[in-house]
């Protein structure tokens, strides 16, 4: 059978990224309280293509990733690099992915646990070297400094989101950058809360005001002060409740 990918292209122009995205698959992640656990992934998987080729075989990225799904976690993307740069005889590999991740939390005053959702991702390249981002997007509280000043009565406060990226020279677990996002928060916030709870979170917040400068260096302190942690980029937006936009800060840590 005439192999169409291997014909000499009309173009003979070098890709710089050639495979395939918006995959959904069942992967298992690290989990630090149970070890392991399930969940779906939205997948990208490229390489580089030379100029002689056509074309790439999409199939094989299916076939590799198939092969390691059920060992996938973020100390194990290396080996699945290496495959991809074998099988497609590349000289770069790509691959980032991008899931929900579950932590049972219990509220702070009843106790009571449910579960809460964060959004992790991965992103790691292979060439001459290897590099790997994870990171986290954490939903927390904000509350106004500058309206708790000005105001008689209360503060305005809103939902915000702290994206925690890093690289690590030593294992990092994902509950560590969560934890990291809502300390620096003015609360954190809970997918199931009783009235003494909310009364708890309504005063702490109060008592913790935050503009978004102050939640990015706050976290970017935390991250500073871990030896394990070489990189780190610390994103905080609030959606905010009284103006028609978003407030946004962003520090990057290069050591």
């Amino acid at each position: 059978m005439n192999d169409v990918q291997y014909q000499e292209p009309q173009n003979r122009i070098p890709i710089n990224q050639v495979g395939v995205k918006n995959l959904n698959y069942p992967i298992r992640v690290l989990d630090r309280r149970n070890e392991f656990q399930s969940t779906i992934a939205e997948i990208a998987m490229f390489v580089d293509l030379p100029e002689k080729f056509r074309g790439t075989h999409m199939s094989r990225f299916i076939e590799i990733l198939n092969k390691y799904t059920s060992e996938i976690a973020y100390k194990e993307l290396r080996p699945v690099l290496e495959k991809m740069l074998k099988v497609f005889d590349a000289r770069c590999a790509h691959l980032s992915m991008k899931f929900p991740y579950f932590i049972e939390k219990q509220a702070p005053v009843s106790k009571t646990p449910s579960l809460m959702k964060y959004d992790v991702f991965f992103d790691a390249k292979l060439s001459d070297t290897y590099e790997f981002e994870l990171g986290v997007k954490v939903p927390v509280l904000t509350l106004c400094p500058c309206s708790k000043e000005i105001s008689d009565r209360g503060a305005h406060n809103q939902r915000a989101s702290i994206t925690i990226t890093i690289k690590f020279a030593e294992f990092v677990w994902l509950e560590e950058l969560i934890d990291i996002a809502e300390q620096s928060a003015s609360s954190p916030v809970y997918s199931l809360l009783k009235r003494p709870d909310e009364k708890f979170i309504t005063e702490k917040s109060y008592d913790n005001p935050k503009f978004v400068e102050d939640v990015v260096r706050d976290a970017v302190k935390k991250l500073n002060d871990d030896d394990r942690i070489t990189y780190a980029k610390i994103e905080a937006e609030s959606s905010e409740s009284i103006h028609n936009h978003n407030a946004y800060a962003m520090i990057e840590l290069q050591k």
